[in-house]
């Protein structure tokens, strides 16, 4: 790809398009935003090609890097936080798919849960919601995450554990308590306080 194969890059777009949009669909909740950041990132390799040194890194880590980057720009131009429009449209495409489903209340219930994560996970500061989005949604490990965000692997270890503790919290006050309980009173029967 670097000598100028194009058969060689386009076998790159099409192994890592799909990651780095869910990456970076994942960061921003907008798919429209997601396409123009891997555009991006793909036009920056194109333009660039040699910025890529195999002996810094994999490949999956630059790419990451690049799109990364994007994404930063596109939510810092942005706001820090973006909406979930598209996604609400997919969830009307998704509920036609689960009314033919056999247990429809269950199928709702974890449709429900699923845009309660995502919404959750979106509303996280950048900096953690990268370190769940990279190691939780796309499994990255902490070295290869601390790789990509270009900090330590420490780092990434105690944004993660600090968006894990966001995100439950987020999620335990977005939880339906059964009629007549409290947060309160569900929260002491769990022994939280």
């Amino acid at each position: 790809m670097i000598a100028g194969d194009e058969q060689a890059f386009a076998e790159l777009y099409r192994r890592w398009q799909g990651p780095l949009y869910r990456f970076a669909l994942q960061m921003t909740g907008n798919a429209g935003l997601a396409e123009e950041i891997v555009q991006e990132a793909f036009m920056t390799l194109i333009r660039a090609p040699r910025t890529y040194n195999s002996s810094r890194g994999p490949l999956r880590g630059f790419l990451y890097g690049v799109c990364r980057n994007h994404v930063l720009r596109c939510v810092a131009a942005e706001s820090p936080y973006l909406g979930l429009a598209e996604t609400a449209a997919d969830d009307g495409h998704r509920f036609a798919e689960l009314a033919t489903s056999s247990n429809l209340l269950a199928d709702l219930a974890a449709a429900q849960t699923v845009k309660q994560v995502r919404k959750a996970i979106l509303s996280l500061p950048a900096t953690y919601r990268e370190a769940v989005v990279l190691c939780d949604l796309h499994e990255m490990t902490y070295e290869q995450a601390a790789g990509v965000l270009k900090c330590p692997v420490g780092t990434v270890r105690s944004r993660l554990h600090r968006a894990r503790d966001l995100l439950l919290a987020k999620l335990r006050t977005l939880a339906p308590h059964p009629a007549g309980v409290s947060a309160t009173a569900s929260n002491e029967s769990e022994g939280i306080r």
